[in-house]
């Protein structure tokens, strides 16, 4: 169900685009009659989160249907963010014609970049962007990025939960401390709810995307504002953690729990009644696109150095998210 959302046209304002690069919008324009002879290496984040170990699988399937060949790696922890490096640096040395790549945050896969520029591999970030301004002063280059607009998505989630409860006090579990989309979902929540009228946010710390980090984080929100109406997570890992914390509270029904990424997990719990909703995103569809992005630059004869410095890379594609709640998650239950 999810990828008859592929590729949904989202706005985005016009200050936000120029600082990011070059933008399109997420269309089926990088479709290729054949996949084959482009050697391609993914590497992600953790294999224990379900977006990532979903996406991983969903891109081996396509690989498998349309014989192209595509090497999937994860990272070996959230925190591990110069393993992750090391990692990468390890890629090049396997002479992949691109690597696909989702950084653990926005600046530590710059120098991995910047020596597979060197190397003539094309690059394409998946999903979390990294930080493009660094990488061209680093002489990297990126060729594509296929992302959501993790604001906006933040923004949905605020709007849902201001909709649903009137007024009263609220909380945030961040993701890690310094993760870029933990820091555009904040701020797009945070933002929204500060230009109303009645919502009171009591209280944003980090859950780290950790489960029973998150239900120690809801804990202590909950015990310090019994009377707080709602809880929103940077991911579903979280949100599941918030759950738990509001069920040992006695308190499901009464507070709600608005998660991210909208997994399997998370849907399987909207549909138990336990979490309230998930703003979702086509991670599928995101690292599909990303791999069909990769071959099509290679094929094309896309050379990294001839673009050092070049503003009009990466060229930025935005996929739009959507809210999974009681009313719809069996429309995305397969």
């Amino acid at each position: 169900m999810l990828r008859k959302k592929l590729f949904a046209v989202l706005l985005v304002s016009a200050m936000t685009t120029a600082m990011m690069g070059n933008v399109a919008y997420a269309a089926a324009d990088d479709e290729l009659d054949d996949y084959s002879g482009v050697k391609v290496a993914c590497i992600v984040k953790t294999e224990s989160n379900v977006y990532w170990s979903d996406m991983g699988a969903a891109i081996e399937e396509w690989a498998d249907e349309n014989n192209a060949t595509v090497d999937m790696y994860y990272a070996e922890s959230e925190e591990n963010i110069t393993g992750q490096l090391e990692q990468f640096e390890n890629l090049i040395t396997k002479k992949y014609d691109a690597i696909c790549f989702a950084p653990l945050t926005s600046s530590n896969l710059v120098e991995g970049v910047a020596k597979a520029t060197e190397a003539g591999i094309v690059c394409v970030n998946i999903d979390e962007s990294m930080d493009f301004d660094a990488a061209r002063a680093s002489n990297g280059v990126v060729y594509s990025n296929y992302v959501t607009d993790n604001k906006l998505v933040g923004q949905k989630a605020a709007e849902y939960i201001a909709e649903k409860i009137g007024s009263g006090k609220v909380g945030i579990v961040e993701g890690a401390a310094g993760n870029t989309t933990s820091q555009q979902r904040t701020s797009g929540a945070t933002e929204t709810w500060e230009g109303m009228d009645g919502i009171e946010l009591v209280s944003s710390v980090p859950g780290d995307w950790d489960r029973m980090k998150s239900m120690d984080v809801a804990a202590a929100m909950i015990t310090a504002n019994p009377d707080i109406k709602a809880i929103y997570a940077c991911n579903d890992v979280e949100a599941l953690g918030v759950t738990e914390a509001v069920i040992n509270a006695g308190k499901l029904g009464e507070i709600m729990i608005v998660g991210t990424d909208a997994t399997a997990d998370g849907k399987a719990s909207i549909q138990k009644g336990e979490e309230t909703a998930s703003i979702g995103q086509d991670n599928t569809g995101i690292g599909i696109a990303s791999v069909k992005s990769a071959i099509k630059g290679v094929k094309e004869g896309f050379v990294p150095a001839d673009h050092i410095g070049d503003e009009n890379y990466p060229v930025i594609n935005y996929v739009d998210s959507f809210l999974v709640d009681s009313d719809n998650v069996a429309d995305y239950i397969q």
